[in-house]
């Protein structure tokens, strides 16, 4: 299981270079403003600590005009630890200690300032606020054996860095939205409505989650390894305590389901917009193909470029994105304030970069952007924000497939 945690860490970093080496060239303009990192020192007192024992962090991006009192908050991703010498491990890194990340961040995509990158959003207060729990930030207990001690604290993280927020304006939001990618993308299906507590009542709070959307799936050895996964997980963290009460009482005896977001969904009361392709890089390999289910080898040309699929490969990936819509579709019919943009991009986040947000090439469904459509959906403009995306390879807008030049390269970038 520990390699299979590492595994998760790298096809994050894959999907992310691959975004950056193969995207078409940036629009004119700002191309990204870097952010300073806010160490949350009072987090000691609530003894919301990072899993090495570090303090927690976020960035913060001023607002200003007309969007001085409205606030974005976007939940860093990075995958998950479940068992201890996972986690030992990515104590030792970014993804675990305040202490090895970059100070600042480079704010693009949803979080960028230009008008034309992200022409909802950008003269609001923007914050990133940093991933270093290994539990979407649901976490609440703690391990030591005398050699090694770990913080499983992410709901106390959640809660300080909100807290260290309120008095710099957040206590006075006239809008809010709280988004995140891929683990930070399932953060907000956990902390939605727990966020508009802290707001005024007055005030219009909706959330977004990006390739957040992980499914129950049964893999091609007609195993659930991420369910297995997410049970681990909730065991060794504490989690089953935060999650939605109404949730794990419906799931009785297995409430570690509604870490999914496919079974939280429902009893979620705030507006929401799920952005994922149906496609997704991450849950296709982790998920769906996961190593070890196929320890010949047999998809790894399939998994790396999907041009190389054979005619069953693409009958199982087909079948995939019909259970994500079909997961979908009690939300898709019945949710009057909620929104979507279900794509077929072999990609994993969209949001949190200016190739696939908003640019002359990023992609579309009915002609309209991700970018466009969120906003239309925030801002209540024009009927339809569920947007549902032809199947592989129908789709032409699609400019970043996984292709199979980028396999030997892996890197950790701080977007």
């Amino acid at each position: 299981m520990k390699t299979t945690t590492q595994l998760l860490d790298l096809t994050v970093a894959m999907v992310l270079l691959i975004y950056v080496a193969f995207s078409p060239p940036l629009v004119s303009g700002d191309p990204g403003r870097r952010v300073s990192m806010t160490l949350v020192r009072d987090a000691a007192a609530l003894g919301a600590f990072c899993l090495d024992g570090s303090l927690p962090a976020y960035h913060l991006d001023r607002g200003f005009g007309a969007g001085s009192n409205n606030w974005l908050l976007q939940f860093e991703g990075g995958g998950w630890c479940n068992d201890i010498a996972s986690c030992v491990d990515r104590a030792k890194t970014r993804r675990g200690s305040t202490r090895y990340m970059s100070k600042t961040v480079v704010f693009t995509g949803v979080l960028s300032n230009n008008a034309s990158q992200n022409p909802d959003f950008y003269n609001w207060n923007k914050v990133r606020l940093r991933y270093c729990d290994g539990a979407s930030f649901a976490g609440d207990s703690q391990y030591g054996n005398g050699t090694s001690l770990l913080y499983f604290r992410g709901q106390r993280i959640w809660n300080a860095i909100i807290l260290d927020l309120l008095p710099k304006g957040l206590a006075k939001a006239h809008k809010a939205l709280l988004t995140g990618c891929s683990a930070g993308g399932l953060s907000t299906f956990l902390h939605c409505d727990n966020f508009t507590s802290y707001l005024p009542q007055n005030a219009s709070v909706k959330c977004m989650s990006d390739a957040g959307f992980f499914l129950d799936a049964i893999d091609i050895a007609a195993n659930r390894t991420m369910r297995a996964f997410y049970t681990q997980l909730v065991s060794l963290q504490g989690i089953q305590k935060n999650l939605d009460p109404s949730c794990t009482h419906a799931f009785f005896p297995e409430p570690s389901l509604c870490f999914f977001p496919q079974y939280v969904l429902r009893f979620i009361k705030m507006p929401f917009f799920i952005l994922n392709s149906a496609y997704d890089v991450f849950q296709f390999h982790h998920g769906l193909v996961p190593p070890s289910a196929d320890r010949t080898g047999r998809w790894n040309r399939c998994k790396l470029n999907v041009t190389s699929c054979n005619p069953h490969q693409l009958d199982v990936l087909q079948g995939f994105r019909k259970d994500m819509l079909g997961a979908l579709m009690n939300f898709f019919r019945n949710s009057t304030r909620g929104g979507m943009f279900i794509n077929s991009c072999f990609d994993h986040c969209q949001s949190a970069l200016e190739e696939t947000w908003l640019s002359p090439t990023s992609p579309r469904i009915n002609n309209k952007s991700i970018a466009e459509t969120v906003g239309d959906w925030y801002f209540g403009r024009g009927e339809e924000t569920k947007e549902i995306g032809c199947p592989y390879p129908c789709d032409k807008t699609c400019h970043n497939l996984i292709p199979a030049s980028t396999s030997d390269f892996l890197v950790n970038l701080e977007i």
